[in-house]
């Protein structure tokens, strides 16, 4: 099952985000009305997360109040609200074990009842994604993309293949659109930074461009960030890429990692060799430059051997316990890189009995879906 992430997982500023101006902390009648209303939501959201994890012929209202901590009488509102408003379905009933009287009303979330959309813009691809309540893909579309070219049309296709999925869909039924891209970006005001490979989307203010060609809630995230976020995992994890550039996503005691300025995770750009290959970004010997220069010559194993040093140094510095590989170029060979990484994780860390890294592969929709799961997020969390 997907792992959606939590508030503290949210792009800073965004209206689910911690610290949000006018909700933490908020006084006065205005603001003690928005609090019971974020009460109330949050409440709602707690029942959903436990319907949704529950088994899969559904949880009774008994359970739910064990898992969630609230009361009966809360329970019975809150489901009583959902069940109007299409999200839950009674799914039948079931007697526990030494139980009397009447069997217990199973309750079980709709999948259909909301949509949320998840976008990856890449380099030279912009995949588009729509998943159910609970993370399964129901649509996808796929459109090369000219890195050299204006973001303009890129954006317009996005928009219109947004339109196309969500048509049949009312507007109250989705959810919103994450969006994922290659960094540096800042995901407090949505603009990109010098993206490497892609120099005129420089300064865009990417998540207003696309809101305002959506009229849609958008939520934009590090692509590297998104994958991580896409799946189960345990508490001190990194994705690393290898596409049309090198990152990682990193989660570290339970929380993403996003840094100072929205923007760790470039990985990519440790230096490997001062002397080395001149990379995208102006400075030489990156790691990305260097597989890149690598697997244009046809040097795999190079690119390897590289890219399994920038992954030793990962997790030499950060004690990560999980390494999870995707992207494009890895995902169509895999072998070579899982092969080089063992061996130099088995080499250079000093006691690797005592400090074991799995090695797991991503599904070619890992970004999208961490994308999607942000917007899924607004109702969950």
């Amino acid at each position: 099952m997907t792992s959606y992430p939590g508030p503290r997982d949210l792009p800073p500023g965004s209206p689910d985000a911690p610290g949000t101006p006018g909700v933490s902390g908020a006084s006065g009648s205005g603001r003690g009305a928005l609090n019971l209303a974020l009460l109330r939501d949050r409440n709602d959201a707690a029942v959903l997360r436990a319907v949704r994890s529950a088994a899969e012929n559904g949880t009774s209202r008994v359970e739910l109040a064990n898992r969630t901590g609230l009361t009966a009488q809360a329970i019975s509102k809150i489901t009583a609200r959902l069940l109007a408003e299409g999200l839950l379905t009674e799914a039948g009933r079931e007697r526990v074990a030494g139980q009397t009287g009447k069997p217990r009303t199973l309750l079980r979330l709709v999948p259909q009842a909301r949509v949320a959309l998840g976008a990856e813009l890449g380099r030279h691809e912009l995949r588009l994604i729509q998943v159910d309540l609970t993370g399964a893909v129901t649509a996808q579309t796929r459109t090369p993309i000219d890195p050299d070219g204006e973001p303009g049309p890129v954006l317009d296709r996005l928009a219109a293949q947004v339109r196309e999925l969500t048509a049949r869909h009312g507007a109250d039924r989705v959810l919103g659109l994450g969006l994922a891209c290659p960094g540096p970006l800042d995901t407090r005001d949505g603009i990109l930074h010098q993206v490497t490979g892609m120099p005129r989307w420089h300064g865009l203010p990417l998540r207003d461009a696309v809101q305002a060609r959506t009229d849609l809630p958008v939520l934009v995230e590090k692509n590297t960030t998104a994958a991580v976020l896409s799946r189960l995992g345990p508490e001190n994890r990194a994705f690393v890429y290898l596409g049309d550039g090198v990152g990682a996503g990193l989660v570290l005691g339970g929380r993403v990692q996003r840094g100072a300025r929205t923007n760790a995770g470039e990985f990519g750009h440790q230096c490997l060799d001062p002397a080395g290959p001149r990379c995208a970004c102006g400075a030489r010997g990156c790691l990305e430059a260097i597989c890149l220069a690598a697997l244009r010559a046809g040097r795999t194993a190079e690119a390897a051997t590289a890219l399994a040093l920038g992954v030793t140094n990962l997790v030499r510095l950060l004690d990560v316990e999980e390494i999870t590989l995707g992207g494009p170029t890895l995902l169509a060979d895999p072998t070579p890189y899982e092969t080089a990484i063992r061996t130099e994780l088995a080499t250079r860390l000093p006691d690797p009995a005592w400090q074991p890294v799995t090695l797991t592969r991503a599904t070619p929709l890992a970004i999208p879906q961490g994308a999607a799961a942000l917007a899924l997020g607004r109702l969950f969390d």
